[in-house]
Order: C-alpha cells, then structure tokens, then sequence
C-alpha cells in the first residue's frame, strides 16, 4: 500500500504466538524513516533513521523473533497499560472503592500488572491516506484488577522524517489510565555498545525523586545543583557511566537515571506538545527530539539491562545499550492528590500525542 507520504506493508504472520495464533507485522517507510511496528504489544519493532550521510541504520533496540517479546523482552518498544510506571502497593481507590492490582515489582504494581498491555495482541489497519497504522484494543472491565471496559487505540504515522503516536481511550465506568511506549534508543546503532557518548538533553526544571523501592517520594525536585540537571546537553555517561551512578543516591535507586522529569502540572492532553527531551550521537550525526503533551518523562538509561537478552544484531543488551525516553503521567498518581490526574471518567476521551522527530547535525 502506499501513500502521498509513503508506503505501509503487512506481513500476517511475522510470527507464531504458542498457540498458534499468528503475530503480524507492519512496516512503514516515508522514505526517510523506515518503522516495523508488531501486533503483539503495539509495539516498535524496528526504526531505520539515516545518519549525517544518508546512510539508515537501526536506531531502536529489538529483536529478530517474537520469542523474547513473549518473555523478558516485553516491554522492549511495547504501548505499555493500563498504568505505565509504578503504582504504591497496587492498591489505589477510585471514587472510594479501593482498586487492587497484582504487584510485579517489589511489591508494587509495574507497567499495569502481570499481564499488561505490551503482553496482548492488539487488532490494527492502515491509517487512511497517509504511512500509519492504527492498533485497537479492548480491556475488560475488571482487567487486572482495574475497574471499566476500556478501549484503546494507538496510532503510528510517519511524516517529514517525524514518527507521530497518539493515544485514544474511552471507558464505561471512572478508572485510571496512564499509557506510554517503552522504546530503547540508540542513535550510533543498535548493538553498538552504551549510550555513553550521547548527549542528552532534558527540558525540565525538576524531577521526582524516589524511594528504594523505586516510588516517587512525592517531593518535586529542582534539577539545580543535581546530577538530574541536564537542561544543556551532557555525555549520558559522564552522568551515570562507569561507578558514578553510585555516587548520588538517586542515582544509587535507579541503577542510573530511572526517574520521572517533570515536564508540566497538568493532565496528558490539556496542553500543545512542547519538547521534552534532545539525544544526539555526534559521532553518525542523528539527532532525536521527543515532543509531548504529557506532564512528564521517565528517563530510563537502561541501568538493569543485564545481557540475557540478545538484540536483532546478535549483541546482547547490557547496561545502558539504549536509553528510553517514555512520555507519560506521574507515576503513582492515583495515591497522590498533588500529581496531575489520571482519571477518566465515562463521557471523556483520553487524548494525547508524543512525537519522535528525527535529524542530523
């Protein structure tokens, strides 16, 4: 299929969950950026940028077969839901009724649950008229542990170099939502050693400090005088490479950065996407801006990577072999009145966009 703005394939059967049930694969390409998308999770499978040359090169770590998605890899590119980042405990109450989610992480509910969004197959179809492809799911009312029917879809289109997702979501009953994608990053290559040498930029004044169990502490931090200040561009790995992640106590906790910026104090969707984050690799040239209408982003250096997991390049990933950059809301908001809301009620769409623009210096 193609498009005034490019070209969209499918291949039905990329791969085979256990049961037989074919995983499809979509691949879009605007002739600049090249992007394989998978039903399984929603998820970013691949993601060709050129270099200061033109030369296209895998800029997102992943892997050649489904098996390690359906594993230790799940999250790897995947939409992440219901509620993306931690919730304290999994417990959590919505208009009164107290709300229980199965804890993942150290007690705590991660990325939604045990069996969270990056781990369903999601329905899709071509976005019409342009290089996209829009995913649709339906969570059931008592998924995980979360109250109301949900419907979900996510769109990927690419235009002009840039790889636009947006999320859409609706529910039958009040609940909390909180959705994100969980790429890993590497604009020298994927497979082709840590992000050390990028430089990162993060366009916020504060962050959220957290616990040893990874929570936020409620304090809002100022970014001034810490290691979290990255308001002009820094080596990743003058920040959190070799032992100096042990230097700082947050930085102890997040085994590097692991941590939630914060970009705005209101909900996803209630304000123009505005940049949250600038990562560039000198060396080849390519230059990645993150664009958002989320309140924050959770700077994720890939501190517990711990090279179980082989890429598509035949390279195992360890410690920061890529770095995520997930837009998103507050983590735990739902325990914490002073973060920006997650909650949707029926009657109201959940509506944001976050936007991956590719360039080179």
């Amino acid at each position: 299929m193609s498009s005034a703005t490019g070209t969209v394939e499918h291949e039905r059967a990329w791969g085979h969950l256990e049961d037989g049930t074919p995983v499809g694969r979509w691949t879009l390409d605007d002739g600049t950026l090249r992007v394989s998308l998978l039903e399984h999770g929603a998820r970013i499978q691949a993601l060709e940028a050129p270099d200061r040359d033109g030369r296209r090169a895998g800029v997102v770590l992943g892997f050649a077969d489904l098996a390690p998605y359906t594993g230790k890899g799940r999250s790897f590119g995947a939409t992440v839901g219901r509620f993306a980042n931690r919730i304290a405990g999994g417990r959590f109450r919505v208009d009164g009724t107290e709300v229980v989610v199965p804890a993942t992480d150290r007690g705590n509910a991660l990325h939604g649950g045990p069996h969270p969004f990056s781990e369903r197959l999601w329905s899709a179809h071509p976005v019409d008229g342009r290089a996209g492809v829009r995913f649709s799911l339906l969570s059931p009312d008592g998924d995980n542990g979360f109250p109301g029917n949900l419907s979900v879809h996510v769109s990927y289109v690419l235009s002009g170099g840039t790889l636009v997702v947006e999320y859409f979501a609706t529910t039958d009953a009040p609940t909390v939502l909180n959705l994100t994608n969980h790429a890993y990053f590497h604009l020298a290559g994927e497979g082709s050693g840590t992000v050390d040498a990028h430089l990162l930029q993060v366009d916020a004044d504060a962050f959220l400090p957290v616990d040893e169990d990874g929570l936020p502490t409620g304090e809002v931090r100022a970014v001034e005088g810490t290691p979290f200040d990255l308001r002009r561009p820094v080596p990743v790995g003058y920040r959190v490479g070799g032992d100096r992640a042990g230097e700082d106590e947050q930085l102890r906790r997040g085994s590097g950065f692991d941590h939630c910026f914060v970009l705005a104090d209101v909900p996803a969707g209630s304000r123009p996407p505005s940049r949250a984050a600038r990562l560039e690799d000198e060396l080849s040239g390519r230059v990645l801006e993150v664009w958002t209408d989320q309140p924050g982003v959770q700077v994720f250096t890939g501190g517990t990577l711990a090279g179980t997991l082989v890429g598509a390049s035949g390279q195992p990933y360890g410690p920061r072999s890529g770095i995520a950059l997930e837009t998103q809301a507050f983590p735990d908001a739902p325990n914490r009145p002073g973060f920006p809301t997650t909650a949707l009620r029926p009657g109201e769409e959940f509506h944001a966009v976050t936007e991956l623009r590719f360039s080179t210096s």
